[in-house]
């Protein structure tokens, strides 16, 4: 499973998904996406538009978690 940080970062920086969206460019829809962990695919692009505008490398914003079941 891929866990998205972004929900997190965004609280820390006290951010909302608007500014991102107005700052970087990208769909306000797939920031809402992955601040809720639905997406199901994300573009190269805009994984480097977040991490530059965050200030975070890839590593920050997502992480991989094993799945418990086997």
């Amino acid at each position: 499973m891929i866990r998205c940080h972004f929900a997190r970062l965004l609280g820390e920086r006290k951010l909302k998904i608007s500014d991102v969206s107005r700052a970087t460019g990208i769909n306000r829809g797939t920031l809402t996406r992955l601040y809720y962990e639905t997406a199901e695919r994300v573009e190269l692009d805009v994984l480097d538009k977040l991490c530059a505008h965050l200030g975070v490398g890839v590593d920050e914003l997502l992480e991989h978690v094993p799945d418990e079941s086997p």
